[in-house]
């Protein structure tokens, strides 16, 4: 499967973006998907992930949790993850990725595809 995250961009503290994620080349349904990022100089790190069935099937890193919500629309292969209340901190490349596999959602070794990454820069 292929991945193609967009809607990354500049915005000002506490305000808002909507990274969406676009599968194409295999049943998306099928995969556990996820979101990442990567600030300059530090490793990638866990954001959400959400499960083939969707719905209360969401994890979130704790850093995220109560500002950021990830969904999917399995008709139109794509995922989405919306975030609120943003800070300089969330500032990097995110990254959507997806695999079928078992094994830990926040782990990035698990994941098999991932998308190229769009960057979001959060001004202070």
């Amino acid at each position: 499967v292929q991945l193609q995250a967009s809607g990354g961009g500049l915005v000002q503290a506490g305000g808002s973006l909507r990274l969406s994620c676009a599968a194409s080349g295999g049943r998306f349904s099928l995969y556990t998907a996820a979101w990442f990022r990567q600030a300059p100089g530090k490793e990638r790190e866990f954001v959400a992930a959400i499960s083939w069935r969707g719905g209360s099937g969401t994890y979130y890193a704790d850093s995220v949790k109560g500002r950021f919500a990830i969904s999917r629309d399995n008709d139109m292969n794509t995922m989405y993850l919306q975030m609120n209340s943003l800070k300089p901190e969330d500032t990097a490349v995110y990254y959507c990725a997806a695999k079928t596999r078992g094994g830990s959602f926040s782990t990035v070794e698990f994941y098999d595809y991932w998308g190229q990454g769009t960057l979001v820069t959060v001004s202070s």
